[in-house]
């Protein structure tokens, strides 16, 4: 079986695997910020289609020794780049570089861009073009010491990208990052949830997905399908079976409501749950979250409230800010269990209220803690 090597958030990687193995991956090994795996091809498509906590999935297709130019281009050329694409294909290298003889990735990238066009102007006179934004083979090179490690990247596009964000809020919420903490968390998926500082929606979004039975790949491409050595027909399946089982939940969306103090947010929000087609299917309001009184009493609260590092207000506003939000979980959440996402340690205090779980997660560059809170009747925290 080909190895494979999916990407996630740091602080993702044992949901991720757990995602792997519910589609049939076998091997899996889990890694810092990621899962190596083997499988057949038609798992690889499988996890393009439906991973929501992934952002990658690559399939390894040659490792050597590589101490310089020579010994790089010999790994490249070792491989039959003719059986992914055409000659008139396209492609695009990207590279990674830790101890090793390059100083950065540029030489190395150009090196692994020479030997595949040089492979194919030998065999068919032609050499294939290189296009950086849809190119039907993306190529990663990763040199680690004295080893190269050359892969494919099945997505292209990263992962996350789902099609329904046309329009970024000023801060907004990785999708696969909101995925993957929901998994994380979890929460029954026919449980009433609600943000109440919700953003653009992402968590709401991600949520109705995971209770629908919709695979977040549903409705957009991947590099695989251009692929000549691609299995079209398991592939055709594997999609069928996705939309079929989309079809199928379309009705079984929770009760969901959302929450933001800012009318932007609101807007892009609701773009955004009409561009995943969920109109109608999440209420939202605009105002402070302190004020907020959601339509149906909430079983579940996620949100990620400002902590600084994103929107950088002055320290009176962000205190403000989760006052307020601790109002909404005193007063709104009584019974309910809420967790927020804060990459700012000072903040949670703010809350009146006592974390049973701290789980590592990273937001991007910013290392934070994803904060369970288990409210009881009185609006106090039920420990553990």
């Amino acid at each position: 079986m080909p190895n494979y090597y999916a990407a996630c958030t740091l602080g993702l990687e044992q949901v991720l695997a757990d995602e792997l193995a519910s589609l049939g991956a076998d091997q899996i090994e889990v890694k810092k910020g990621a899962c190596a795996f083997a499988a057949e091809p038609v798992v690889a498509y499988r996890a393009c289609l439906w991973l929501r906590s992934g952002i990658r999935v690559q399939q390894e297709m040659a490792r050597g020794r590589a101490t310089g130019r020579a010994e790089l281009y010999d790994l490249v050329k070792s491989v039959d780049w003719s059986r992914s694409i055409a000659k008139d294909g396209t492609l695009a290298v990207d590279g990674a570089v830790k101890d090793s003889w390059a100083n950065d990735t540029r030489f190395p990238v150009l090196v692994v861009k020479d030997a595949i066009c040089d492979q194919f102007r030998e065999v068919h006179g032609v050499r294939p073009d290189v296009e950086k934004d849809r190119p039907d083979l993306p190529i990663k090179l990763v040199l680690r010491g004295d080893e190269a490690i050359l892969y494919r990247d099945l997505g292209g596009a990263p992962l996350h990208k789902r099609g329904y964000r046309e329009i970024q809020h000023k801060s907004p919420l990785n999708e696969a990052l909101a995925a993957g903490l929901l998994l994380l968390a979890e929460l029954d998926p026919m449980a009433p949830l609600v943000d109440p500082m919700c953003g653009s929606a992402t968590f709401l979004v991600e949520a109705a997905w995971i209770a629908m039975d919709r695979a977040p790949g549903l409705g957009r491409s991947f590099a695989f399908e251009r692929w000549r050595d691609t299995d079209q027909a398991a592939w055709q399946s594997a999609y069928d079976d996705a939309e079929r089982r989309a079809t199928a939940g379309q009705d079984r969306c929770p009760q969901l409501a959302g929450n933001d103090r800012h009318p932007g947010a609101i807007a892009i929000a609701e773009q955004a749950l009409r561009s995943a087609g969920l109109t109608g299917k999440v209420t939202l309001r605009h105002g402070d979250a302190g004020d907020w009184v959601p339509p149906f009493e909430p079983a579940a609260v996620v949100t990620n409230p400002p902590y600084g590092e994103r929107l950088q207000p002055d320290a009176a506003e962000l205190v403000d800010s989760w006052r307020a939000l601790g109002e909404f979980l005193h007063g709104q959440c009584r019974g309910a269990t809420a967790h927020v996402l804060c990459g700012n340690p000072d903040l949670p205090r703010h809350l009146g209220l006592r974390s049973s779980r701290k789980h590592p997660v990273n937001n991007g560059p910013i290392e934070c803690r994803w904060l369970r809170y288990e409210i009881d009747a009185i609006g106090e925290v039920r420990g553990r």
